[in-house]
């Protein structure tokens, strides 16, 4: 099974970032939560934190677990682990080329979110909710 860690950053007005899955990759043109995969005996926050640091550029210094659960493909089962980014420093931006966008969670399953990744929604809600 993959274990793949993704964030989600919130901007001033409560807007949620999501990344465009790039040309040649499985589900290209998807958009998602930014991260990746969890790499060999690496704890998943420290996994997240390399992951943004390496393709939004910035450098967490508080997330928490929000949601995980196994979404199984046609050829494998990934493990899904959503964290809360609650302090972040740097700018996001694009340091692989895949676009970006802060999108109100309301509005999140009209941007053609991957559909492993719909169950993170009511998840934010809750967690915004607070």
């Amino acid at each position: 099974m993959i274990h793949v860690v993704a964030g989600a950053l919130f901007d001033e007005q409560g807007r949620v970032l999501i990344a465009q899955r790039p040309p040649g990759k499985h589900m290209a043109g998807g958009w998602e939560f930014p991260g990746g995969k969890v790499e060999p005996n690496e704890l998943p926050i420290d996994g997240l934190k390399r992951e943004l640091r390496e393709e939004l550029g910035v450098e967490t210094h508080e997330a928490t677990q929000l949601i995980a659960y196994e979404h199984a493909y046609s050829h494998r089962t990934v493990l899904l682990d959503l964290w809360l980014v609650l302090r972040y420093s740097g700018e996001p931006s694009s340091l692989e080329g895949q676009p970006l966008q802060w999108v109100a969670i309301d509005e999140l399953e009209a941007t053609g979110l991957l559909e492993a990744d719909l169950p993170m929604i009511p998840a934010l809600r809750a967690a915004r909710a607070r």
